[in-house]
């Protein structure tokens, strides 16, 4: 059976395998074990943190399978970013350029550097195993940490983010970073994610332009890759737009990848999941509906998906027992449409 759960220290070897299998593909997931270490330690802390205004928590969730001990995936909310150091992102806007006596107007699209995002949350480190990333496990992994949310809305923003990889070349090269990055920091991509990832930061306010880029003077690569997605993890964007996120023209500073937000009360998972009670039995109902139940726990928190009747979920003791919940206990229920599967 899959779960849901917070990260926890034994799983530190499993985490580093999944961390080296991404190949540096999540900025938020580097191979460093002392980070990886630090970023457990951060949840299990947060967890057992009092929150009444959201800060530096962070919030990290593993997919395991319960039968093998295997872990899935990881994906993760940070609580606010750009509280310990600044959250960048390029606005894309317009500079205006006109003569009078010419009479020319040019409007010409650009590239602000700005921490328009800090003090929002932010969904981050969503990495699922290549064997395991089935519809359901996508969907799992994604939306549970929608119902901590729900289930926790002091812990987090009004507002919530999530950043997506950008364009790379056949080559696992960013046409944005060749472009533009690389000429500042003198560097490849790989190495300015790895430092970014392990809270190295200062080097982007020490190195990045503070004046607007001028989109135009980008190669036609970069110029294309500007709020692209990769295009592995359209999926992925496709899941966060039916939940509520929009793109706005923000996006990342090194690999132009589009920058997402949403209203916190408008994520779909958690407006539309609903507590109800649970029933505990062996005689189970037939039932087509998929749902993600979890329970209202912090450090105790569970997830996992059945099929059921969203208006009186009813599962086995044993899967009651893995959502650490009894007959007649409360239950946070998402249910699950017919097309959500089918990604």
């Amino acid at each position: 059976m899959l779960i849901i759960r917070p990260v926890d220290f034994p799983d530190l070897p499993q985490l580093e395998q999944l961390a080296v299998q991404s190949r540096g593909s999540i900025t938020t997931l580097p191979a460093n074990r002392e980070y990886l270490g630090q970023l457990i330690g951060l949840t299990q802390g947060s967890l057992r943190k009092k929150v009444s205004l959201p800060g530096s928590e962070s919030y990290h969730f593993v997919l395991e399978d319960s039968d093998s001990g295997r872990i899935l995936g990881i994906s993760g909310i940070e609580a606010s970013i750009g509280l310990d150091s600044p959250f960048y992102s390029y606005r894309i806007d317009e500079v205006v350029h006109a003569s009078r006596e010419l009479q020319i107007h040019n409007r010409i699209p650009s590239l602000h550097l700005c921490q328009d995002y800090n003090g929002t949350s932010r969904l981050c480190t969503r990495y699922l195993a290549p064997d395991a990333a089935t519809a359901a496990n996508i969907h799992l992994l994604s939306r549970a940490r929608m119902l901590f949310i729900a289930g926790h809305p002091k812990r987090f923003a009004r507002r919530t983010v999530v950043e997506l990889q950008g364009m790379v070349d056949h080559e696992g090269k960013s046409p944005f970073w060749e472009s533009l990055g690389r000429h500042f920091f003198g560097m490849d991509l790989s190495q300015a994610d790895y430092l970014t990832g392990i809270n190295r930061k200062t080097f982007i306010a020490e190195l990045m332009p503070h004046y607007p880029v001028y989109v135009p003077l980008l190669n036609e690569a970069a110029r294309n890759a500007i709020g692209q997605p990769r295009p592995d993890i359209e999926p992925v964007m496709d899941l966060l737009e039916d939940e509520g996120f929009v793109y706005r023209g923000y996006v990342d500073i090194f690999d132009a990848g589009p920058t997402l937000e949403v209203r916190t009360d408008d994520i779909r998972s958690v407006w539309q999941s609903q507590q109800k009670t649970l029933g505990v039995s062996d005689d189970q109902p037939d039932a087509d509906q998929w749902l993600i139940l979890s329970n209202g726990e912090t450090g105790d928190f569970r997830a996992l998906m059945v099929r059921g009747n969203p208006d009186s979920p009813r599962v086995t003791p044993d899967v009651a027992e893995r959502l650490r919940l009894r007959d007649g206990d409360p239950v946070r229920v998402l249910a699950l449409g017919a097309d959500d599967l089918l990604i």
